[in-house]
């Protein structure tokens, strides 16, 4: 499976001062790697980054054209997505976009469904697989044996029940 070219990286939430800066709540491991893009998609068009800074677990974000509160009010609440090539991955690491809908199969090599969603506590990461029933399978804990969405699948080895 090929993967796609934009990835979604944050939303938009607010608008942030008078000149047009919007607050970016970023869906990245840490906020500083978005620190690094040069521009951020919102539908089908680049808008370059002027300025970007990390505020709390925020990002700040100044985009060429949008120079108004009102001009940024327009853009709450959308999206945005930035092109894969300008982030980085180091080695071993991956995008979750990337595996979900990838089918995930027990420690028999039985598809016990597909990745529907991750969802991201302060705990850790859970995997909210689908298949004749939901399964919430925690990242931390060893149920994971493989987590590597080149091979086209996710592999697992669930306790009695899980």
């Amino acid at each position: 499976m090929e993967p796609n070219r934009f990835l979604e990286i944050g939303k938009i939430i607010n608008t942030h001062g008078v000149r047009g800066e919007v607050k970016l709540e970023p869906w990245a491991d840490s906020p500083q790697q978005l620190k690094t893009l040069k521009n951020l998609w919102l539908d089908s068009r680049a808008l370059p980054i002027l300025e970007c800074r990390v505020h709390g677990r925020f990002v700040i974000v100044k985009l060429e054209g949008v120079d108004s509160v009102e001009a940024a009010m327009v853009l709450k609440g959308k999206v945005v997505r930035a092109d894969r090539a300008e982030l980085p991955l180091a080695e071993g690491s991956f995008f979750i976009q990337d595996m979900i809908g990838l089918p995930v199969l027990d420690q028999n090599g039985e598809e016990i469904g597909v990745l529907r969603e991750v969802l991201d506590y302060p705990a850790g990461r859970v995997f909210v697989v689908q298949g004749k029933t939901e399964h919430l399978i925690p990242e931390k804990g060893g149920f994971f044996t493989s987590l590597d969405p080149s091979l086209g699948h996710l592999e697992v080895s669930l306790l009695e029940g899980m």
